[in-house]
């Protein structure tokens, strides 16, 4: 499968194929005008790491990797409310403990660690219009073989937030699912989650389901969760008081601000995506989205029955560093390793590889 972007210049929008899918656009975004473009999406933001290099879980990890975010807040932005911030964000290993014990009052069991998946999920604030769109999510989960253990609404707390930002805030939730007892290897479980998040966009954002436009899966894995939103720096610890929580646990964190350089925040564009949390501002994007668009039809591999389960690869109307960590997750699902897949990613360094010895073409 050969799913490497190309370096090329930047062409106009109108030399760009325009998405085949066509979801309506997060709440708060405007449509194209004047000279604003949705597809001029770029980032110039911070980016911040904690780790223990043994491995060791701790509340101390995530604490420190807040007060990162927080000494990062010269990297982000805010709107003309002080209060309305471009984003903000934290990944952290899946917090086990903590989930079993606090998802217990939403009545449901969780297996072991590494037996099911779970992840943040941006939902409509409507009651109603909300459960459908959940009814819809468990189906696909179901379609795919899973076993949907149950939702958990998350604590949020808004107080802090600029009314640009509440205006457009989602209802949020995390979903857990089960792992089917006939996935014995991690990684295909951990690619059924991948292709359960981009069915759930297919048949959700992008159908004329009520409430639709607000469907966005923050991140649905066995290994890491996501917290984020349209947030200052400072904000994220309040919103979430979570990650407050003394049992909330990892060994690693990655922190991110953002600062939307001619773009226009929203709740889904904050750091981080699935993978990375990235600085933005990548020049030969459109080229990029084009080059991997076009080769979809060409997806062949022994870890898929059907590759059009995961198409779109690139989602369309987000941003640049959405777009990287979305074809980085496709080659890390594939079977490669992480570095390998973000080597393949960065042209120089795909062109050495390849200038060195045209026979590691079929390695790339």
């Amino acid at each position: 499968m050969n799913t490497t972007p190309t370096s090329e210049p930047n062409r106009s929008p109108s030399d760009v194929a325009q998405p085949a899918h066509s979801p309506v656009r997060s709440p708060g975004l405007p449509p194209k005008q004047g000279l604003y473009d949705p597809w001029f999406e770029h980032e110039a933001c911070g980016v911040g790491f904690v780790v223990d290099m043994h491995g060791r879980k701790s509340h101390k990890i995530v604490a420190d990797a807040l007060q990162v975010l927080r000494n990062l807040d010269h990297r982000g932005a805010s709107g003309a409310e002080i209060n309305t911030g471009d984003g903000a964000g934290i990944l952290i290993q899946m917090p086990h403990k903590f989930f079993a014990e606090v998802t217990k009052s939403s009545r449901i069991d969780l297996p072991a660690a590494g037996q099911y998946g779970a992840g943040l999920i941006f939902l409509p604030r409507n009651p109603t219009v909300r459960r459908k769109v959940e009814e819809k999510f468990e189906q696909v989960v179901q379609a795919e073989g899973q076993i949907f253990l149950g939702w958990r609404t998350v604590p949020t707390n808004s107080s802090s937030l600029g009314d640009t930002a509440r205006s457009c805030e989602p209802f949020m939730r995390q979903a857990f699912i089960g792992r089917n007892p006939n996935l014995t290897d991690d990684l295909a479980f951990e690619r059924k989650l991948y292709v359960i998040r981009k069915r759930s966009y297919t048949e959700i954002r992008t159908s004329t389901l009520a409430g639709a436009e607000y469907w966005y899966v923050a991140s649905l894995s066995t290994r890491t969760f996501v917290y984020k939103g349209m947030l200052t720096t400072g904000q994220l610890a309040p919103f979430f008081p979570d990650l407050s929580d003394e049992r909330y646990e990892s060994a690693l964190a990655l922190v991110h601000s953002r600062f939307s350089t001619n773009t226009f925040p929203s709740w889904p564009l904050a750091h981080p995506y699935r993978l990375i949390a990235h600085n933005g501002e990548i020049n030969t994007v459109r080229s990029n989205r084009s080059w991997l668009t076009s080769r979809e039809s060409r997806f062949e591999s022994p870890k898929w029955s059907e590759p059009g389960d995961f198409t779109p690869v690139v989602t369309p109307y987000m941003s640049d560093s959405a777009s990287f960590d979305e074809t980085a997750e496709l080659l890390y699902m594939h079977g490669r390793s992480l570095p390998h897949a973000i080597l393949m990613m960065i042209p120089e360094a795909w062109e050495r590889a390849i200038g060195m010895d045209p026979q590691k073409r079929d390695f790339y």
